[in-house]
């Protein structure tokens, strides 16, 4: 009676000592696949960044830099023109509204979108034109806690 006592206690150890090593696996490999995730939609956001880091401040600049900022595009007017499709972009403000979604193989369904608009020197948002843009890019998924956001501020004299 007593060995069968501790046949049982000795199982039941070796149960309690299995779950809780199945938590740890199972925890670690949840981890590793949200840094994943996080880490594709990270380089997803600042791989548009670097794409609107070569395109012209404004579509008034693209020939010509000097310009007074009543004669950059207003604000109303942020965004694509009629005509322009994404990847034939010219400026930084053609990005407004845009989205896109992307899908990979370890994990479908980011959705990439970005925000333009004008900023003061400090990066306060303006509703009305001047020499600085902030790009802010949202990178969404169902397998995010939270969406991935990076803001970049341009100004018209840091382009080339």
């Amino acid at each position: 009676m007593g060995q069968s006592l501790l046949s049982i206690a000795a199982m039941l150890l070796l149960a309690f000592i299995s779950l809780n090593l199945n938590s740890s696996i199972l925890e670690t490999t949840t981890f590793e696949i949200e840094n994943k995730v996080a880490l594709t939609a990270f380089s997803l956001a600042d791989d548009l960044v670097e794409e609107i880091k070569q395109k012209a401040f404004d579509e008034k600049t693209i020939d010509f830099q000097a310009i007074a900022v009543n004669q950059l595009t207003t604000v109303e007017s942020l965004g694509k023109d009629g005509a322009e499709a994404w990847p034939n972009f010219n400026d930084i403000d053609d990005y407004d509204s845009y989205s896109k979604p992307i899908s990979l193989p370890h994990a479908e369904g980011y959705m990439v979108t970005c925000k333009v608009n004008y900023v003061s020197s400090e990066g306060a948002d303006l509703s009305a034109q001047s020499y600085y843009k902030k790009v802010s890019v949202t990178v969404s998924s169902l397998y995010l806690k939270r969406p991935i956001l990076i803001s970049f501020i341009f100004s018209l004299h840091s382009k080339n």
